[in-house]
């Protein structure tokens, strides 16, 4: 559905064109410093306006609802959301006839029976994502031992993503990229075996993430080369520090102290200007679309920080349940 979350659970809501979008946080604990500036530096690396980045300018100021009070947490429900203004729905009116190519247009009429609403791609817009920053920033502050970075290291296969981006630019087409996020500082013994794995936690949010098409943990699909004595991490100290760090930081689904390290790769975008050939559902014939309106050339470029909030959203609903568990535990036996 549209909830995520064990003990620290997020819900998002609203669609790209509707009157506004946001996230409702549960499972904050009470007392943590926290005012709505703080939400805008990570909300800034989101917006559009670099080179590449839809034209579409939102202020996504956040407005704090409820779960604040006096500049701290009150450990009620927080209900974050921001307006949306910068709407040209018409540019999207053509996509009921023809479907975009790679897109939601038709999965959502067909999953929702034709009530879904497709201004700005609805509630599958990668606009919904704002929602996830919001609730990364109140988990980087429960998860405030861990530091949280993410980057995009590829563009279009190219690690000149700058030439990559303008490229696709002037070819009216879109590219995707490769975002590499690293979490450092984090505890060992988080996670749980096989369902409740890090990988898994992480991966169940990254996926949500509109265009994500796969991630790798460490060494990632290149283990699958390596031999055992080559991909084992040897023991430094007995903290658990490894010499290589090809597990990810993660082993048995446990987190064993060394930095989590994983890779997200990100599909070109759906709507392009470059001319398609497929199928127009009003005339029943093969038609041909050409996407206009404002969109990202490289989506990916403004992913990361979304990435990153993923991490931390999955880093502190696994410290949350680790403390309610074991601790709880602990408690008991002594």
């Amino acid at each position: 559905m549209n909830s995520f979350g064990t003990l620290f659970r997020i819900s998002i809501f609203g669609e790209s064109h509707g009157k506004a979008i946001g996230v409702a946080v549960d499972g904050c604990p009470p007392g943590i410093a926290l005012e709505p500036e703080d939400f805008l530096p990570d909300l800034r690396r989101r917006k559009s306006g670099a080179s590449g980045t839809t034209k579409r300018h939102e202020p996504d100021l956040p407005e704090v609802l409820s779960g604040l009070y006096g500049g701290f947490t009150t450990g009620s429900p927080m209900t974050i959301m921001t307006w949306n203004q910068d709407k040209i729905s018409s540019d999207y009116d053509e996509f009921f006839r023809i479907p975009r190519p790679g897109h939601a247009d038709f999965t959502s009429t067909v999953k929702y029976s034709g009530f879904s609403d497709r201004r700005g791609s609805g509630h599958f817009s990668g606009r919904i994502t704002w929602g996830l920053v919001v609730a990364g920033v109140v988990a980087k502050r429960i998860a405030a031992t861990a530091g949280f970075s993410a980057k995009l290291i590829s563009a279009g296969g190219s690690s000149d993503i700058e030439g990559a981006v303008r490229k696709a630019v002037q070819e009216n087409d879109s590219i995707g990229g490769i975002i590499e996020c690293v979490v450092s500082n984090v505890p060992a013994g988080l996670g749980e075996p096989f369902f409740n794995s890090v990988e898994s936690v992480i991966s169940h949010l990254v996926f949500s993430v509109p265009a994500v098409r796969g991630i790798e943990f460490g060494s990632g699909f290149s283990a699958a080369s390596m031999r055992g004595s080559e991909h084992n991490d040897p023991f430094t100290d007995d903290r658990g520090s490894t010499s290589t760090n090809n597990a990810g930081g993660i082993n048995g689904g446990i987190t064993n102290g060394n930095d989590i390290v994983f890779r997200v790769a990100i599909k070109p975008a759906s709507s392009i200007g470059v001319a398609q050939t497929t199928f127009n559902f009003n005339s029943k014939k093969m038609d041909t679309l050409e996407v206009k309106g404002r969109h990202d050339t490289c989506i990916a470029l403004r992913i990361p920080v979304v990435i990153e909030a993923a991490a931390a959203i999955a880093v502190a609903d696994l410290m949350q349940a680790d403390r309610g568990i074991y601790n709880a535990e602990r408690k008991t036996r002594s």
